[in-house]
């Protein structure tokens, strides 16, 4: 099948990205909620950065002979063409915000100043906060006159993420020479709000940016100097740093030294103020040692995705209307998880029903004194994981703890060191990173001694698990969509122990009836279950196959759905980010739907269900069909087999399906396009999962 189409990766994130902003851009989205997906936006772009577009420009920097290796087209063919694509929704960024919603904020009763001059109160409480406040955290440096720079190693180093002030200076006193001085200024962001409130007027709210505050009280921080221009910039480094040889040393230490090479990482984007001269530009290029190709004009106000910050779900009329998480009304009778379980697979979906039964379950494994063991597989965590606590806790109990922790999770890898250390000190063994692979999947076993009968005799002890799509993370679930399954499946906790083991001494996992683990058997066993619709197609027998991912990208999946879309399999997915996939292609994926789905909470769960001749089989898993999922990390995909539970997924994903106010076609060229409603009243899929999950507890 030589010559399918694929589409970018790249550009079908920013596909997805521009989706995200399809909904700040939406009236009919509540006001708060709009700024929200503003900086949901910016903070999606500016990792997109960090990570996509460092790795892209590694590979521009290779021989053609070693990039064709990686990438099938020329590296800066693509970044051009990503270079256009986020010029073009900047602009669509910076007249939504200015033009459309800081209006209606003030029509709300909420005044964000932006470029205008303080109101006379304000410029004192402005001017009383910076100097109380701000102004211990402020740290100028001069860099040298307009001809003249200074020794470039003698600068502090530049921290990635961070906002400064650019600034060009003149002595107030008659000077021996007619030069400007130029400096620059960090914007404290990390130490303090980005957005101040200040006292209101006539009923009216008023916010001001941090940078502004800044801005209106130079003269204190430059005394003696008149300043000429203050503007502002931010400077991304390339933060997928790789890990040279994870096969020998201390891989732990080695990530250590990665977090700190980041301060260091070359420079990926230098974002500035558009109406920056372009030689204060030159000369920031000079003492910063950039590249033309790192520039991009950036607006007044870098870093928006302080906006999730800013607290205007508080005042009143923007409240958003939130989904309060449902009981799972079946579990709640039982005084023990563990009994209830016993009984039969209970299925949990998040957000919409409460996260507590998974922190319930580790905080009964934690003092049932019946519980022995408890395993589990860490990716990310929260911040104030109560998971851990209860880990900690069963530790101190007697417990026989161990947890793996994934320290190579990108951007959580401080985080996930620390509270490994916290749990290592309380006794629980830790294992952690396996190399060259990352842990992804998200899965825990109990081990439970059976109750003495009469005659005081113990049974086989029992092993409860627990497998999810989502992370152990109750941070994260209130706003992920995910599903988490607990179940004492003989077949299916037995192979949970296979992938314990391997975890604990890489011992190849084999001869599994249940589990999709990857890299073992989970591309291998959707391959052969789509081979199997195919099959059935062939002999004229209905053949269906619906996906549910966050990212199609692997070609060998993609070529196995065009193949089955060219024998007649009807091919429906839901993809909610990267879609390599190019659909309604002539004789090749002209029968393949794909539907993008953004909301208010983010689609994260992954399910694949196969027709198989009206015996549907049905699978959750952790993983994506992408090459990193598929072949570089472990995975755990898990069946359905109870009919109630098969029936409950098949109806909440119908919704998504017919979902006619969130939902967005993708075509062939990787666009939006909105989806023409096929009932009579529209359906907006996460408000009926919510509503049918409510009637039906």
């Amino acid at each position: 099948m030589a010559g399918l189409p694929y589409a970018d990766r790249d550009l079908s994130w920013l596909s997805f990205n521009e989706r995200v902003l399809d909904e700040a851009h939406d009236p009919q989205v509540p006001l708060a909620s709009r700024v929200k997906f503003l900086a949901i936006y910016s903070a999606n772009l500016d990792e997109f950065f960090r990570v996509r577009v460092g790795i892209l420009r590694r590979l521009a920097a290779l021989k053609a002979k070693q990039r064709t290796k990686h990438l099938p087209v020329d590296p800066q063919i693509v970044l051009a063409e990503i270079a256009d694509a986020v010029a073009r929704q900047q602009q669509r960024f910076d007249t939504l915000f200015t033009n459309d919603i800081c209006p209606a904020l003030r029509r709300s009763q909420v005044v964000l100043y932006r470029s205008e001059p303080f109101s006379d109160a304000h410029r004192q409480e402005a001017a009383q906060y910076f100097r109380s406040t701000i102004l211990s955290y402020l740290q100028p440096v001069f860099v040298g006159t307009s001809r003249r720079m200074n020794r470039r190693d003698k600068l502090p180093l530049l921290n990635s993420q961070a906002l400064y002030f650019a600034l060009t200076l003149r002595p107030k006193a008659p000077a021996s020479s007619d030069d400007s001085l130029i400096a620059y200024l960090n914007i404290p962001r990390d130490k303090l709000d980005r957005f101040v409130e200040l006292s209101p007027i006539e009923g009216v709210t008023h916010f001001a940016f941090l940078d502004d505050i800044i801005r209106s009280n130079l003269s204190i921080v430059f005394p003696g100097y008149e300043v000429e221009q203050c503007l502002s910039f931010k400077l991304n480094r390339a933060e997928d740093t790789t890990i040279q040889d994870e096969y020998r040393g201390n891989l732990v230490k080695k990530i250590r030294m990665q977090l700190a090479e980041r301060k260091t990482a070359p420079p990926i984007r230098f974002l500035y103020d558009p109406t920056m001269p372009p030689d204060l530009v030159e000369q920031l290029v000079h003492v910063f040692r950039l590249s033309n190709h790192d520039l991009m004009a950036g607006g007044r106000y870098h870093s928006l995705s302080d906006l999730m910050k800013l607290p205007l779900t508080k005042l009143p009329g923007l409240a958003v209307p939130t989904l309060v998480p449902l009981p799972a009304v079946a579990l709640d009778p039982y005084e023990s998880l563990f009994d209830a379980i016993r009984q039969q697979d209970r299925l949990l979906h998040f957000p919409y029903q409460s996260y507590s039964y998974v922190l319930r379950f580790f905080n009964e494994a934690a003092i049932d004194p019946l519980v022995y063991d408890i395993q589990v597989a860490l990716y990310r965590i929260a911040a104030d994981s109560l998971i851990a606590n209860a880990l900690i806790s069963a530790a101190r109990n007697g417990k026989r703890v161990t947890v793996f922790v994934e320290v190579k999770a990108r951007f959580d890898e401080a985080n996930n060191l620390r509270w490994a250390e916290e749990m290592e000190g309380a006794g629980v063994r830790i294992i952690y990173s396996l190399p060259g692979v990352k842990v992804h999947a998200k899965i825990a076993l109990v081990r439970r001694l059976s109750a003495e009968d009469k005659r005081g005799k113990r049974g086989k002890p029992l092993h409860f698990g627990y497998l999810s799509t989502g992370n152990f993370n109750e941070a994260t679930a209130s706003v992920y969509t995910d599903f988490g399954l607990f179940t004492c499946h003989s077949g299916m906790v037995k192979e949970l122990g296979k992938v314990f083991g391997y975890l604990k001494n890489q011992k190849v996992v084999r001869h599994l009836k249940h589990l999709l683990v990857a890299p073992f058997n989970l591309q291998q066993r959707y391959v052969s279950l789509i081979d199997r619709e195919i099959t059935l197609a062939k002999q004229g027998k209905k053949a269906r196959l619906l996906l549910k991912l966050n990212g199609l990208e692997d070609p060998v999946m993609i070529d196995k759905l065009y193949e089955a879309n060219q024998a007649g399999v009807e091919v429906k997915l839901l993809i909610r980010g990267i879609c390599c996939l190019v659909p309604g292609v002539a004789g090749i994926s002209e029968g393949i739907e794909v539907i993008r789905l953004v909301d208010q909470f983010l689609e994260h769960s992954r399910i694949a269900i196969f027709h198989n001749g009206g015996k549907p089989e049905v699978y959750l898993a952790s993983a994506d069909w992408m090459n990193r999922n598929l072949y570089h990390r472990v995975e755990v995909g898990f069946p359905i087999y109870a009919l109630g539970l098969k029936h409950e997924l098949a109806t909440l994903l119908d919704f998504q399906l017919n979902d006619s106010v969130k939902a967005r076609h993708v075509d062939e060229q990787g666009h939006n396009q909105v989806v023409d409603p096929v009932y009579h009243s529209p359906i907006r899929a996460q408000q009926a999962t919510y509503d049918w999950l409510k009637a039906h507890g």
